[in-house]
């Protein structure tokens, strides 16, 4: 069997040994579809599994990364053939399955996405998880029933790669988006994205009243905690938060009043076992509502060799927007 150039971590005493090797591909896990990566990326998640900063990996040996996109190899699915262009986000991969930091990955078919139409690779990477959760946030808004006329919405984590997408995706809907951001100099970025305003992420970083001023209709949050907290403590009345990250925590030190005096409804979005169906509906919108230029301006690429040299500077919020790895 050959073997193929793969980042691996590796369980040790006092932790984990993250190392770039060749690894055998008779040591891929099971699975009805065996695809050649072409591109990934780089999530805040990725960052934890690659530090072990938090127990993202569940399974030693392990190869990391999240998502991938790539053209099949050999197929047992009958949805899929060869030399057909197809990605994949979640489902436990990089954690407990196998993942994406590698030349090669073996899969369930029902875990992958045909390319849609529209899309290149470097494309799909560019928008990844991150931007796949964004969608996901802003289809629970819509669903909710809130739409651009209802007031502003309000993205927090606005320069990471969640947040960016947020805010393009927002913003080409017809919202009037404020980008909270701890980072004042990417104010002009933001505003090249669609924000309109840009809020300091200080102003929502004190203990949160119970209810405060309303200001927003609804947000998408990378950031959890009391970030989140404020979030929901300013939101109008009928409004909702979409909560999709936990950067600042996973506590949430807030009080019911906006829910139950304002009626404020906080959509929990979850990006992982997305039903396929949804999964689908969402990557065709992202083919079709995600401009290009704007997805072009927050994306930087890079080697598969250097990946591991960046985890450290996505967990210290260092990484403007989105980090395409290209595997050749």
């Amino acid at each position: 069997m050959a073997t193929f150039k793969a980042w691996v971590i590796d369980r040790v005493a006092d932790g984990q040994r993250l190392a770039f090797r060749d690894f055998d591909e008779a040591d891929l896990m099971d699975g009805d579809v065996t695809v050649r990566i072409t591109h990934s990326t780089l999530n805040y998640k990725d960052g934890l599994a690659l530090t072990g900063r938090a127990p993202i990996v569940r399974r030693f040996p392990m190869i990391p990364g999240i998502d991938f996109a790539g053209i099949v190899e050999t197929s047992q699915h009958p949805d899929y053939a060869p030399g057909q262009p197809v990605l994949l986000t979640g489902w436990g991969v990089g954690e407990t399955h196998l993942g994406a930091y590698a030349e090669k990955a073996r899969v369930p078919g029902d875990w992958l996405v045909p390319l849609p139409e529209g899309l290149s690779p470097e494309h799909a990477m560019a928008i990844g998880t991150a931007g796949f959760t964004a969608m996901l946030a802003l289809m629970a808004l819509e669903h909710h029933g809130l739409r651009p006329e209802a007031g502003p919405a309000v993205v927090t984590g606005a320069s990471g790669g969640v947040g960016s997408i947020a805010v393009a995706l927002l913003a080409r809907a017809g919202w009037h988006v404020v980008a909270a951001t701890g980072r004042p100099g990417e104010a002009a970025y933001l505003r090249g994205l669609g924000a309109a305003e840009i809020l300091d992420r200080t102003e929502l970083s004190g203990s949160a009243k119970p209810l405060a001023k309303e200001r927003w209709a609804a947000g998408i949050d990378a950031v959890g905690s009391t970030t989140l907290a404020n979030l929901l403590a300013m939101t109008r009345a009928d409004g909702a938060i979409a909560a999709c990250g936990l950067a600042q925590g996973m506590d949430l030190p807030a009080s019911v009043a906006p829910s139950i005096l304002r009626g404020v409804s906080l959509l929990g979005i979850n990006s992982v076992t997305t039903p396929i169906a949804k999964r689908r509906a969402a990557w065709a919108r992202l083919a079709r509502d995600l401009d290009a230029g704007p997805l072009a301006a927050m994306t930087t690429r890079v080697g598969l060799a250097e990946v591991g040299n960046l985890a450290e500077a996505i967990l210290a919020g260092e990484i403007r927007g989105r980090v395409v790895v290209e595997m050749a």
